[in-house]
C-alpha cells in the first residue's frame, strides 16, 4: 500500500469534556457537499454525549468549501457537539485509501465507519456502543435504503445493500483489529469490493462479529444518471482483486459461477460479426439470432418487477446490449491486471 499523507484541520470540543473518548467515526466524502452537510447534521444529533465521540471527516477531493463546511460545523455546535476534525487526503484516493487515513488518526479505540451520503438515526452510536460487547470485535448494524414500490433495475440492485453480510457505511470495528489487518486494502479504489475483502480477512483471523439491527443508519439512493449500470461493469476488474485474495470466499458469498451467459452472449456476437464480414448468411443469422435471445432473456430478467416507463424500458434493452461486452472486457482486464485465472 501507498503511503497517505494528510492535513489536519483544528478541533472542537463539546460541552462534556469530563467524558472519556469512547468512540470515533470515520466519514469519508469526495466533494458532495449537500450529502455531507446532511450526514454532519444527524451525527452531531446523537443521543451519545457529545465528549463521548468525534467524528472525523476525511476529503478525498481536497477543496477549501468541504474545509468550511466542517469548520462551519464545528463553530455551531461548540457548545453541543462533538469533537469535529477534518483531514485532506493528498495521497492514494478512493475510499478505502480515505477510511484508512481517517482510523488511523482516530482518538478512540473503537471505530465507527458511516459514508457522507447517509444518514444515521439519533441513537446509532449510542445502540452500537450497548451492543459492542467485551468480547466483540466488529459489530455490524442495519441499513435503510427507502424506495419507491416499483424501483428501477439500479435502484432494486442498491437495495442489496440492505441484506449485505458486512457494510462499511455501518460497522464499528476496534482499532486493534484494523491494526492487526492493516485497514483496508487500498487497490480497492472503485467503492464495494473493498468492503467484501475487509470482511473475508476479519473471517480469515476469526474476529467476532455481531449484528445489531437496532443501530440504524439510512441510505437514501441519490438519483443515477441513464445508463449508471454500464459505468458499474468497471467493478469487474476489482473482483478479479477480491477472488484472487479470497477465492473460496468469493464464489461463496458473492458469484458462486461464471457469468456464462455473458460470455455466451459475447460469443454470439463475435461470431455473427465473422459471418456478416465473411459473407455466410447462415452463420450469421443462427449467431444473430442467438445473441438477440440471450439480450432479450437478460433485459427481461432486469424487468421483471420493476418500474416499466418507457425511459426505463429503453435503458434496459440499450444497456441489456451492452453489459455482456462490457463486463467480459473489465472481467479479462482484471485478471490481467492482477494475474489471476478469472472468469
Amino acid at each position: 500500500m501507498e503511503e497517505t499523507h494528510a492535513g489536519i484541520a483544528g478541533t472542537g470540543l463539546g460541552p462534556s469534556l469530563g467524558l472519556a473518548l469512547r468512540i470515533s467515526v470515520v466519514v469519508p466524502t469526495c466533494g458532495r457537499m449537500d450529502l455531507l452537510d446532511r450526514c454532519l447534521d444527524a451525527l452531531t444529533r446523537q443521543t451519545l454525549p457529545a465528549g463521548a465521540y468525534e467524528v472525523i471527516v476525511v476529503d478525498d477531493e481536497p477543496n477549501h468549501n468541504t474545509l468550511h463546511l466542517v469548520a462551519g460545523w464545528r463553530a455551531r455546535t461548540v457548545e453541543r457537539g462533538p469533537r469535529l476534525v477534518y483531514i485532506a487526503n493528498s495521497g492514494q484516493h478512493g475510499p478505502a485509501a480515505a477510511r484508512n487515513l481517517g482510523w488511523r488518526a482516530a482518538q478512540a479505540s473503537i471505530i465507527a465507519f458511516t459514508d457522507d451520503d447517509t444518514v444515521p438515526s439519533p441513537t446509532w452510536l449510542a445502540q452500537g456502543l450497548a451492543a459492542f460487547g467485551e468480547h466483540v470485535d466488529v459489530l455490524c448494524g442495519r441499513v435503510e435504503m427507502p424506495l419507491p414500490a416499483t424501483p428501477t433495475d439500479y435502484q432494486r440492485t442498491a437495495r442489496l445493500l440492505e441484506t449485505a453480510e458486512f457494510v462499511a457505511a455501518n460497522c464499528f470495528c476496534r482499532k486493534s483489529i484494523l491494526e492487526r489487518l492493516d485497514g483496508f486494502d487500498e487497490r480497492f479504489t472503485e467503492p464495494c469490493r473493498e468492503n467484501a475483502d475487509l470482511h473475508f480477512r476479519l473471517l480469515g483471523i476469526e474476529a467476532r462479529i455481531v449484528r445489531a439491527p437496532q443501530a440504524l443508519v439510512v441510505h437514501p439512493l441519490r438519483p443515477a444518471p441513464w445508463g449508471i449500470s454500464l459505468l458499474h461493469t468497471r467493478r469487474a476488474v476489482f473482483d478479479a482483486l477480491l477472488y484472487k485474495k479470497h477465492p473460496g470466499l468469493y464464489r461463496a458469498k458473492v458469484e458462486p459461477a461464471p457469468r456464462w451467459d455473458h460470455y455466451l452472449a459475447v460469443a454470439a456476437l463475435l461470431l455473427a460479426l465473422a459471418g456478416w464480414l465473411a459473407g455466410s448468411a447462415p452463420v450469421f443469422g443462427v449467431a444473430g439470432l442467438a445473441w438477440l435471445v440471450l439480450t432479450a432473456r437478460l433485459c427481461l430478467q432486469r424487468l421483471r418487477g420493476t418500474a416499466k416507463t418507457a425511459s426505463h424500458i429503453a435503458e434496459m434493452i440499450v444497456t441489456s446490449a451492452l453489459i455482456p461486452p462490457l463486463a467480459v472486457f473489465w472481467r479479462l482486464a482484471g485478471a490481467v491486471r492482477y494475474r489471476v485465472r478469472f472468469t
